[in-house]
């Protein structure tokens, strides 16, 4: 038997490659002589550029940057290795990340996006010709002020001020100045690997959706949510642009420096052979922390789902947890899924055995797969 096994990452808890060797452990347990075909998949978010980079033979390259609680942190970016133009892989995650926050300091009304326009400046200064900025893990809802404050720009208030740091001061933000961005930015392109489905404003804006993911109270939803309706009619008609929204509205802020949002998956996995790979597989695994309604939404697992259909492979979602509304996922091509959590266990402890978890999970759903197909036999 051949299965492909192609994964995302648990977020805070493993990443993709951890998440595929634990499900392969699980495989050999019920069939020791099956061909597992590993593919971990990024979607942008954490482990993107270090995943990018050994595709590609390339390098990472570390860099000390503002943090999203304004602290310095330890950071990188990728250098792609192999033909074309000389591709720099900025994660976002890498510098404001969800993980760099503290749990009981989260407050996406404050934290800020100032480390990525620092990363891009690093590359710059390498003399790249492209920039791949990858969304996703974000622990910020800033518009992407932050990165282009970083970047030369100025946000400034009815004063003239520079307004300071955070999701919350946009609302005071009346004027953007991009007189003294960066000259070298017109010389290379810029490219947001985003999910086109994360919009900046609006009942689906990003404060709403994923305010309270990243801390906000219910009145801190709404504060942010009015400071972004302000910042978005300061950059124009970005407010219901696809991919607006990713990382807190970083997407909306790099495309006023005129960076072009494209689906991430279209961009990444150009670096990965996933689609040469599927016809060969007799199964194929995939896993998320979560499978519920948003999986079909720009989510590793459905979009694994939907390229194993075009070639009429069944397909079975590993999940930490199922959420609300999951059953939607059948329409997109998960046959099946099934949560790794036998019993009931704090977060704190699953967290911490998630790849025993996984592993015991993987095999207990085999051993129902093959009951099956020997009753069809």
């Amino acid at each position: 038997m051949r299965f492909l096994v192609a994964p995302s990452g648990f977020k805070e808890s493993l990443d993709a490659v951890a998440v595929a060797d634990a499900i392969a452990a699980g495989i050999h347990r019920v069939v020791p002589g099956a061909v597992v075909d590993k593919v971990p998949l990024v979607d942008g978010g954490e482990g993107s550029a270090a995943a990018l980079a050994e595709a590609t033979g390339g390098t990472l390259v570390p860099a000390l940057v503002t943090g999203p609680t304004g602290d310095q942190v330890p950071s990188h970016f990728a250098l792609l290795g192999g033909p074309g133009p000389r591709t720099a892989v900025v994660e976002m995650a890498a510098c404001a990340g969800l993980r760099l926050v503290p749990k009981d300091h989260r407050d996406p009304t404050t934290t800020t996006t100032y480390g990525v326009g620092e990363l891009i400046k690093a590359a710059l200064d390498l003399g790249v010709d492209h920039v791949l900025i990858g969304c996703g893990d974000s622990g910020t809802s800033d518009g992407g002020a932050g990165a282009l404050q970083a970047l030369g720009a100025h946000v400034l208030d009815a004063h003239g001020r520079e307004i300071p740091r955070g999701g919350a001061a946009l609302a005071r933000a009346r004027t953007l100045d991009l007189s003294e961005v960066d000259p070298r930015l017109d010389k290379v392109d810029i490219t947001v690997a985003c999910n086109p489905h994360n919009v900046l404003t609006g009942p689906r804006g990003v404060a709403r959706v994923f305010g309270p993911q990243k801390g906000a109270t219910p009145p801190q939803v709404d504060q942010l949510a009015a400071a972004l309706d302000n910042w978005a009619n300061l950059l124009g008609d970005v407010h219901t642009i696809p991919g607006g929204g990713a990382s807190g509205g970083l997407g909306a802020g790099l495309h006023a420096l005129g960076a072009t949002l494209v689906p991430r998956f279209d961009v990444i996995l150009d670096h990965s052979d996933l689609d040469a790979r599927l016809p060969h597989a007799d199964l194929v695994i995939t896993a998320e922390g979560a499978i519920d309604a948003q999986t079909p939404h720009g989510k590793v697992p459905a979009e694994v789902a939907r390229r194993a259909k075009r070639h009429g492979k069944p397909v079975i979602a590993m999940a930490g947890t199922i959420g609300a509304d999951a059953r939607v996922n059948h329409d997109v091509g998960i046959d099946a899924y099934t949560s790794i959590i036998a019993a009931p266990v704090a977060l704190d402890t699953a967290i911490a055995t998630a790849a025993c978890l996984l592993t015991d999970a993987t095999e207990r759903t085999l051993r129902l797969v093959l009951v099956g197909a020997a009753l069809t036999r």
